[in-house]
């Protein structure tokens, strides 16, 4: 067994999204960055890996005719090394977390190993699949919120300021979880459509500044997430489904605009051209005839095409990209005024939204490209742009909580991350 396989197995190039998940709890929390905090990122990292080559020890036979390539079906791992590679990956995990952050880094790992364990050997075919992943991503973040140490914050406290990061990653995972049920026989159009939705949604929140506070231990010109009720009064989209909702139909305005003029176009000028060919055959005909024929042929035939074109879904792309375009406008408008130039003058409030836009620019370009056409081939696309995808949307967190040098440096390795994709498959 070849180290390249192992690396195939735990899908190696995929972990680069978990260190984000732990810095952006930290931050939040308003805890620096130090020796115990890159102990936990190590402890993530392993049971992430863990999970992987669990997933695929699960997956054996149904990868033998899906999947035939990867490690275990091929042969080149046998199953029962996949199982001993989980078994040692989340023990170095969970002691890993032990050593790092102690009994409350502790309560956080041993709730994330069994949600990654219940999920590839039970949960994975149910409907619980999703949301166990998602609480598993989101438990990374809250691992980083409550590392001990010099400048920590009591655990409610960190739980606290980390809610608004993990509700925001759990988010995006529970789109990654629905478009990966589909990743083999391709997806209704609705599926991307509405995590699409999702993802406009998450953007716009990740980017929006947090408020100061002088009563937290953020330190002077940080921005603090200590109090989160004023960002979750502003944007409160993923936990509160009311204001997400009506967050959504501001962002579909202006795609459903674009949908009606469309269709106002397609209809309004084969109307102009069929009354003026009435008028003219109404010259040379009986003009009963005349108005009956230019009704017909040149106003009924290609009105009811253009509304055929309608309602199959031939505008159905341009309105998706209108929804990325609009959530992108939205984002600008976080931080640039009329003037173009930044309203708040904050580089923690531009990188936010600058990392906010590269995550609709990385994930959702891909989930539109899925909406217009959703084979097996472009899901699946989807879903491995999505997995590195998280990484500006972990960037934008950790700006919005007062690092924007650390948030740039993620960004630095997310192209890293894609290449190294190119050689071993995030999925």
């Amino acid at each position: 067994m070849r180290l390249a396989d192992l690396a195939l197995l735990v899908r190696a190039p995929a972990a680069l999204s978990v260190p984000g998940d732990v810095i952006a709890g930290a931050v939040a929390a308003g805890r620096p960055l130090g020796a115990r905090t890159f102990g936990v990122i190590g402890s993530s990292v392993c049971l992430y890996w863990a999970g992987m080559a669990l997933n695929d020890y699960a997956d054996a036979a149904v990868d033998g005719v899906e999947r035939p390539d990867r490690p275990v079906p091929s042969g080149r791992v046998p199953r029962r090394t996949a199982l001993a590679v989980a078994g040692g990956l989340t023990a170095a995990g969970l002691g890993l977390s032990a050593v790092a952050g102690g009994r409350r880094n502790v309560c956080a790992a041993l709730p994330l190993a069994g949600l990654v364990w219940a999920y590839d050997l039970k949960l994975k075919s149910t409907a619980a699949g999703g949301f166990a992943m998602a609480g598993a991503r989101m438990l990374d973040v809250v691992a980083g919120a409550v590392v001990p140490g010099s400048g920590a914050q009591p655990a409610g406290v960190a739980l606290r300021r980390a809610a608004v990061p993990a509700a925001l990653v759990g988010a995006h995972t529970g789109t990654l979880m629905a478009l990966s049920r589909h990743e083999i026989g391709g997806a209704p159009v609705r599926v991307p459509a509405a995590t699409l939705a999702v993802s406009a949604v998450t953007a716009l929140a990740a980017a929006v500044p947090v408020a100061r506070s002088d009563s937290g231990s953020a330190g002077p010109g940080r921005l603090s997430s200590a109090a989160p009720s004023r960002p979750v009064a502003q944007f409160p989209a993923p936990l509160k489904g009311v204001a997400a909702a009506a967050r959504l139909r501001e962002l579909c305005a202006a795609p459903s605009e674009g949908l009606r003029a469309a269709a106002s176009e397609r209809l309004r000028a084969p109307a102009a051209e069929g009354l003026r060919v009435a008028a003219f055959e109404g010259l040379c005909a009986p003009a009963s005839e005349g108005l009956r024929a230019a009704a017909f042929a040149r106003f009924c035939a290609p009105a009811s095409e253009g509304l055929r074109a309608v309602v199959s879904g031939e505008l159905r792309a341009p309105a998706a990209e209108g929804l990325r375009v609009a959530a992108s406008e939205k984002l600008r408008a976080v931080v640039f005024g009329r003037s173009g130039t930044v309203s708040a003058g904050t580089l923690p409030a531009v990188v936010a939204a600058g990392a906010a836009l590269a995550y609709l620019g990385a994930y959702g370009s891909a989930q539109v490209r899925a909406l217009r056409e959703p084979s097996a081939g472009n899901v699946r696309r989807a879903v491995g742009a999505g997995i590195l995808g998280l990484m500006p949307l972990q960037a934008a967190l950790i700006a919005r909580g007062g690092s924007p040098r650390v948030a740039a440096a993620l960004g630095v390795v997310h192209p890293l991350a894609r290449r190294l994709a190119r050689r071993i498959s995030p999925t």
